[in-house]
């Protein structure tokens, strides 16, 4: 019988820990969960664990795995565990947290460690495993706690799996959007600005082309676009619940005497546009769109690349509905988003977030109904979907879109969320068919998420070599010989120009085919090569990016070729 991957990766972290334990006695380990694609475990340290540590720690586990020790669960009143784990200033704190049954596992007769489980029968099961890097973690993730060694590997039942997992982490980092960032002249960072990230030239195009084709599609779906200030007062961010959740993330500053917060989030000020008109049912639904610059306050240990930054661009749109309206504004959401991620190829899944433990607004009968609505317009789109308990916004509930890239990687990106306790603190109405006001249902959703975000992901995901449509380059011309075919190459330049393709010409002196290598490692789409047969008979020769073959065709027949592509916004094509 195959052992569960979760499992498997969970009882793998707590070998590594015996292995520490073993070599390090002075440890101290706080948290060693299995996660989506392995395990880590925390560890209080007083050195800094290096690579040729890890290979030490490696060692340990094999051999403790070669005893094959067994993994045995037991029930332990509170007392007993704060005396066995006396020492161990971080697990004293989680069992002060436990209300219900405290469990610890051993393995054999000297190590134990706090857990729920449940983990797999002995450590000879575990065979295949790798430690891959070493990162600072807070303790509980607050950056008031102190910063341990977290600990990161991954575990597999079978020795194939676990090389074909380390073969995409290596593509993975050849893939990095930092470096492919640098190399395309995308994006930058500055110290001037942790997280502040600087869009370049080249970048400037894909967002650009991203941002066209995202207000194209909302347009079609008959949203209004709109724009709203990045900076507004105090009391609007009371209002609307974000001052008591968020404002250790928001940026504040003084005018006139009085407190300013720029907008970690877009909905406060759509909700101000709602309210500059009355409306009337028959206009319902209304839907403002808004590319928000927003601002959160981000660890500086927590930042990475575009991935994790203070300032960036969220894809809002806010609707305003009656309830009768919901199923459908949300089936046509749906439609929306599926249009979008396939234009880059990417596929999702559905979690439905449902109401916080704690700190939401906001009562229980409305989270209830919420969440009952948005189960149902799932299972009658036929949408699968899983439930993540108590993650849902503060104000509701909400539909997450994990999207998977070219690598098996999940990212959190798009989201819906169904709000009826914004509408009510801001008092925002309509006027029903009855000429009486009436309470609509705020739908917040955000498809790309972050844009900033967005593009790092995308950049990885094509390796950056992004489709033709969205490509800063489009097409490279290559005279053969500048002092013959110089001047046939420069017209085919303008003429490609002027029907809007983005063309260069790489006219330099160096030979060919070190000018073809440049454009293919600038990943260029199409790379022309114009010779004494291109220059008389009036035909082009093209290499497309990532294949070896050249193709002869009419100008005429590849501008339009060309146009096509960039018009249907086509995936690069498989070589």
């Amino acid at each position: 019988m195959a052992l569960d991957q979760h499992t498997l990766n969970h009882s793998t972290s707590h070998l590594m820990a015996e292995a520490i334990m073993n070599l390090y006695p002075e440890a101290k380990l706080g948290f060693g969960p299995a996660i989506e694609e392995g395990f880590y475990y925390d560890v209080d340290l007083p050195f800094q664990l290096t690579e040729e540590d890890l290979a030490k720690i490696e060692k340990e586990m094999r051999k403790i795995a070669g005893k094959n020790l067994p993994f045995v669960r037991k029930e332990v009143s509170k007392e007993e565990a704060l005396k066995l784990f006396k020492d161990n200033p971080y697990k004293i704190e989680l069992i002060n947290g436990i209300d219900g049954t405290i469990t610890i596992y051993t393995q054999g007769d000297g190590f134990f460690d706090l857990c729920a489980g449940p983990h797999v029968e002995r450590t000879g099961q575990i065979q295949n495993f790798k430690l891959l890097s070493i990162a600072g973690a807070y303790w509980r993730g607050d950056s008031k706690n102190k910063q341990l060694q977290r600990i990161y590997g991954t575990s597999f039942e079978k020795k194939a799996d676990l090389e074909e997992h380390l073969r995409i982490l290596e593509e993975r980092k050849a893939r990095d959007h930092r470096r492919l960032g640098k190399e395309l002249g995308l994006f930058m960072l500055s110290e001037y600005g942790p997280g502040f990230p600087f869009w370049l030239p080249n970048g400037m195009i894909v967002r650009t082309e991203i941002e066209n084709m995202w207000k194209q599609l909302h347009q079609k779906y008959n949203y209004m676009l709109v724009d709203t200030p990045i900076m507004l007062s105090k009391e609007l961010w009371i209002t609307s619940g974000h001052w008591d959740h968020y404002k250790d993330n928001m940026y504040t500053t003084e005018i006139d005497k009085n407190e300013f917060a720029i907008k970690p989030m877009n909905c406060p000020g759509a909700i101000l546009c709602y309210k500059n008109d009355l409306h009337s049912y028959r206009e319902l639904p209304l839907r403002y769109a808004e590319l928000g610059h927003v601002h959160r306050y981000e660890a500086s240990g927590a930042l990475n690349g575009l991935f994790r930054v203070r300032s960036f661009t969220q894809d809002d749109a806010h609707t305003f509905v009656r309830v009768d309206q919901i199923e459908e504004e949300i089936r046509s959401i749906l439609k929306l988003y599926d249009e979008v991620y396939s234009l880059f190829g990417l596929n999702y899944k559905i979690e439905l977030s449902t109401r916080p433990e704690e700190g939401y607004i906001g009562s229980i009968d409305i989270w209830n109904k919420s969440e009952a609505i948005l189960k149902e317009v799932c299972e009658k789109s036929g949408k699968e979907f899983k439930i993540n308990p108590g993650d849902g916004a503060f104000y509701g509930p909400k539909l997450d879109f994990k999207v998977k890239d070219c690598m098996g990687r999940v990212w959190q990106c798009g989201t819906i969320q169904l709000d009826m306790n914004l509408p009510e603190r801001f008092d925002v109405s309509y006027i029903d068919d009855k000429g009486e006001k009436a309470r609509p249902v705020m739908i917040h959703r955000a498809c790309l998420g972050s844009v900033e975000r967005f593009i790092g992901v995308i950049i990885e995901h094509f390796a950056g070599a992004f489709p033709l449509w969205m490509a800063p380059e489009q097409v490279r011309v290559l005279p053969v010989n500048n002092n013959f075919h110089l001047e046939k190459a420069k017209e085919i330049v303008e003429s490609l120009r002027n029907a809007g393709i983005r063309a260069v010409l790489d006219a330099s002196e160096d030979k060919l085919g070190y000018r073809m290598r440049a454009s293919q490692v600038k990943k260029v789409p199409y790379t022309l090569v114009i010779g004494d047969h291109e220059k008389d008979e009036g035909t082009v020769t093209y290499r497309h990016f990532g294949s070896k073959n050249q193709i002869t065709l009419p100008y005429g027949e590849f501008e339009k070729m060309l146009q096509e592509e960039i018009k249907s916004r086509a995936l690069p094509k498989a070589e």
